[in-house]
């Protein structure tokens, strides 16, 4: 397949804020949530979202689609789904006395893992191959996913009984994991009123972008500028998580390649073509937590990755401010407090 051809920076990031924008009429109140789904998306990764039901997270999802202009597919995990289930299977058609090659979900442009942790961890594999391979083996035969392919996937991460919770090594191939938490009073009412205002339940987003030109942004993301002294400063973030006195497995390098990917594209949703250490703070938590597993004895004092990637952040020195590479003024250097230096 051809490379796609990038766009020009500002017209990249008009798509975005475009795409945002049409989310956003469906999606209510979660703009920030929402800017790094749009980042996991535009940085050509996978999203798992672990939030309580009934938060927007399969209405998400959707309107992504729909926005990005990409098929959509969705695929209920139970405890009986089977790999083939969701890659598909040769089925013998007795017209031709031949076998032919059904495809399943995962052939798609945005499928919606629903409930990923309800199902048991050959079928999570299947789908964490596809993920990760951009094909799937069927019967002996490889065949390649479409471009571009992502996953959104949703995990209920307070309701146990029944579910096969994801291993680290698996949760690894997230490159992020957000929650979208409740929303605000007037974001609730906000909610309601639009639902008695349209009369009906169904909601659709108008689409902004195209296939290809969604990989045309993927393209421009990797010609965002990463100065050596905001990298280095990532990378020590992320070794700082592996010499923590509560982690028993700090961070991977696939955990810096997430959080440098991710700021790549997120600086671009912001209008930069160069990332700043705030663009590698935002995104610390989201890339970082769910790939430190703290030591078993602390569980029992609420020890968690996201109270490690806390402790980094406030230890590991902020890198000082240099001129934008594209002729502007770089973002205020700070120190681990937040003040500015």
């Amino acid at each position: 397949m051809t490379q796609p051809t990038p766009l020009p920076p500002a017209e990249a990031t008009a798509a975005a804020q475009r795409v945002l924008d049409a989310v956003e009429t469906a999606v209510v109140g979660k703009r920030e949530s929402l800017e790094m789904v749009l980042t996991g998306i535009l940085a050509g990764g996978h999203v798992l979202l672990e939030d309580l039901p009934g938060l927007g997270k399969t209405l998400a999802a959707r309107s992504f689609a729909q926005a990005l202009g990409l098929p959509f597919t969705r695929a209920q995990f139970t405890p009986d789904l089977l790999p083939a289930d969701l890659t598909g299977a040769e089925v013998f058609d007795q017209r031709t006395g031949e076998f032919v090659f059904r495809p399943g979900p995962v052939f798609t442009g945005l499928l919606l893992a629903d409930e990923i942790n309800r199902t048991p961890p050959k079928t999570q594999s299947a789908l964490l191959e596809a993920m990760q391979e951009h094909q799937v083996s069927v019967e002996g035969t490889t065949r390649k996913l479409p471009r571009p392919f992502h996953v959104l996937a949703t995990a209920n991460p307070v309701e146990h009984e029944g579910t096969y919770p994801l291993p680290e090594a698996q949760l690894d191939r997230f490159l992020l994991r957000l929650s979208f938490g409740y929303p605000t009073a007037a974001q609730e009412w906000d909610v309601v009123s639009r639902r008695i205002d349209r009369r009906r339940e169904d909601q659709t987003v108008a689409e902004v972008l195209d296939a290809d030109g969604l990989l045309g942004v993927q393209a421009t993301v990797e010609d965002v500028h990463v100065e050596d002294s905001v990298g280095h400063y990532a990378v020590e973030l992320v070794a700082a998580t592996r010499r923590h006195q509560h982690a028993l497995v700090g961070a991977s390098p696939r955990g810096t390649l997430a959080l440098i990917t991710c700021a790549r594209a997120l600086a671009l949703i912001r209008g930069r073509t160069y990332i700043v250490p705030e663009d590698v703070k935002t995104l610390a938590h989201p890339a970082l937590d769910h790939r430190v597993t703290v030591k078993p004895e602390l569980w029992l004092q609420n020890a968690t990755g996201a109270g490690v990637v806390d402790s980094v952040l406030d230890q590991v020195p902020v890198p000082a401010a240099e001129e934008d590479p594209s002729g502007g003024a770089g973002a205020g250097a700070r120190t681990p407090s937040g003040a500015t230096a």
